[in-house]
């Protein structure tokens, strides 16, 4: 059996951007001190601060942390911003882990506001991540970045990245003032199923000024469930109740970083309005929609699997990132529950990922 990790990420750095090319360098962004916390960076971008960087905590900074939120969360500044591929592959060894499935960390919210630059800030990313996955051997497997203003751009690198180690699409909740059932991205369904690649949901947000309204500044700390995670399950819900599914059966969805929890919730919620509708409801909702569901360790597996099924959950250590979702030792940790079967856990670790992913 081999392990996969569905859900890890790299941190972006100045390095992100050596692949812009001729005219597309003006685009290139820069890091600054954070206005409000001096030991933060945030990203300038096109003349507008885009987010914050994730912080760049020292080792010494990430075990308090770690031993303060009782998760393992640690991860070398060299491997988790991918400076050093080979330790970053070292320290998958150690964790048991034989394929990751990296995700972005700065286009979990809308990075710009003009195509022109968009293009460029997609095209140098996916680039510098088909560089890391060709170094890694084929360990270490990615989802694109794609310049959404502009679909004709976004269906080229999409093309691109599949050739170059990509697994997934990345699509936020909301782009801009579009739901992603919104019939423009119809495009972008079709390209997927026909190369076979994810659409990958990852909590994220991508219209600027709902993430200013939902970040809360009065109460930073209560903001990450209503700004991140509850739109990512908004969407699920939303995409089983559409004709989304039916217009592209073969397509695979994913959604990540969000919990599992909330799945027997949506399950019967889509069950009733299948019902008020008068249409048939698969039983076997979330594999008849080849929708994917990554869980975390203290979820209530048991439960989560009436409804999800066997063969839809999937997990991820959200390597490099120190949230709520951090957990290094989340493969390890699910090897060691005993409520439910070592064949539940080997389709979460193995089989599943593999489907959702195409590997």
């Amino acid at each position: 059996m081999a392990v996969i990790d569905a859900d890890a990420h790299v941190i972006e750095t100045n390095r992100t951007w050596d692949f812009l090319e001729g005219s597309d360098k003006r685009h290139r962004p820069f890091l600054a001190v954070s206005p409000t916390d001096p030991k933060n960076e945030v990203w300038i971008i096109d003349g507008q601060v885009r987010g914050s960087r994730f912080p760049s905590l020292t080792e010494r900074e990430l075990e308090a942390q770690s031993k303060l939120a009782q998760r393992h969360m640690e991860t070398p500044r060299a491997a988790r911003e991918l400076d050093d591929v080979d330790l970053r592959l070292r320290h998958m060894d150690e964790l048991g882990i034989d394929v990751q499935v990296l995700h972005t960390t700065i286009f979990l919210q809308q990075a710009a506001d003009r195509p022109e630059v968009e293009i460029a800030l997609c095209k140098s990313y996916n680039r510098w991540l088909a560089d890391v996955s060709e170094r890694s051997g084929g360990r270490l497997r990615w989802s694109c970045v794609l310049p959404l203003l502009s679909m004709s751009h976004a269906l080229e690198e999409m093309r691109f990245a599949k050739e170059h180690g990509a697994v997934g699409v990345l699509v936020r909740a909301m782009e801009g003032d579009r739901l992603m059932l919104d019939p423009y991205f119809y495009p972008l369904y079709e390209e997927a199923s026909q190369l076979g690649m994810a659409v990958v949901v990852h909590i994220s947000s991508g219209n600027p000024w709902l993430s200013k309204v939902l970040g809360m500044p009065y109460e930073p700390g209560a903001s990450a469930l209503i700004k991140f995670r509850s739109l990512t399950v908004g969407a699920c819900a939303a995409l089983m109740v559409s004709t989304l599914p039916e217009r592209f059966p073969d397509l695979r969805w994913g959604f990540i970083e969000a919990t599992s929890q909330w799945v027997p919730w949506i399950y019967k919620d889509v069950e009733r309005r299948f019902q008020a509708a008068g249409r048939e409801f698969p039983r076997d909702l979330f594999s008849a929609f080849k929708v994917y569901v990554s869980c975390e360790t203290d979820d209530d597996l048991q439960y989560v699997v009436k409804y999800s099924g066997q063969d839809t959950l999937v997990i991820g250590t959200d390597y490099g990132h120190t949230d709520a979702a951090s957990e290094i030792d989340a493969i390890t940790t699910l090897k060691t529950r005993k409520d439910i079967g070592p064949e539940v856990i080997a389709r979460i670790l193995d089989d599943n990922p593999r489907a959702l992913y195409g590997l």
